[in-house]
């Protein structure tokens, strides 16, 4: 009740001006006075918090816009990264995600259909393995997997797995689809992959990013599974920006 009746007070101080009187009362008299507005006016309650929520939401939307601009070479140029797509495609979309996220195991068929119905598109993968052990062992195996050039048929082939990434079942669908194990532990152990994660989890922390899937396409994030129709309208919004 404490932190509810401070949120209302300091949305109410953001909306009501105080006079010189009211400025010298005291935070218990403040609290009084707080109280008998929401006894006699309970909807206020409501109007308050969405007043803060609405700021919280434009200073993280700011901020996040902020990091984008800075950070827009490390997450549509980085040389570790792998590409999807059209590599000299005129619009990025970025995915933070995780082979062991359920949610991006089902975006997986809606970023095929977007790949296939626009062929101008450069899709990144951020590798950003949060869900345990195994993640980082797939996240690892899958980047390795460049150097043999079968990262994208691994890709897949992971996203479509059932059940856990785990050491074992990683190794299986790596020999499945015909890499060298010998040379894929060896290559997992490079420092490019060291880079790429400790990338990826630099810029989740300063965009704010908090679950996988997200995207970022243009100069906004989008968390969480988007259609193949979602991620269509928000390409051309990229693509053609208003003026």
């Amino acid at each position: 009740m404490k932190k509810l009746i401070s949120m209302i007070t300091v949305a109410l101080s953001l909306t009501l001006p105080l006079s010189a009187a009211a400025q010298d009362l005291t935070e218990d008299r403040v609290r009084e006075l707080v109280l008998e507005t929401i006894r006699e006016n309970p909807e206020i309650v409501m109007e308050a918090v969405a007043i803060l929520e609405s700021r919280q939401a434009e200073a993280q939307a700011a901020s996040q816009a902020e990091v984008l601009a800075r950070e827009r070479d490390a997450l549509e140029r980085d040389p570790d990264a792998p590409v999807l797509g059209n590599p000299d495609g005129d619009v990025t979309v970025v995915e933070f995600f995780d082979y062991n996220c359920p949610y991006c195991r089902r975006a997986k068929p809606e970023i095929e259909a977007l790949l296939a119905a626009d062929p101008n598109v450069r899709l990144v993968y951020r590798e950003w393995p949060i869900l345990g052990e195994g993640s980082v062992f797939a996240a690892r195996a899958a980047l390795a997997a460049r150097e043999q050039d079968l990262h994208e048929d691994f890709h897949w082939a992971m996203m479509g797995m059932n059940g856990r990434a785990e050491e074992s079942s990683v190794l299986q669908i790596a020999e499945d689809i015909g890499l060298d194990i010998a040379q894929l532990r060896r290559d997992m152990e490079a420092q490019e992959i060291d880079a790429h994660i400790q990338t990826s989890m630099r810029l989740a922390q300063a965009l704010g990013i908090t679950g996988t899937p997200t995207f970022v396409i243009g100069d906004a994030l989008f968390p969480g599974v988007l259609d193949a129709e979602q991620l269509r309208t928000l390409v051309s919004d990229a693509r053609e920006p208003e003026q």
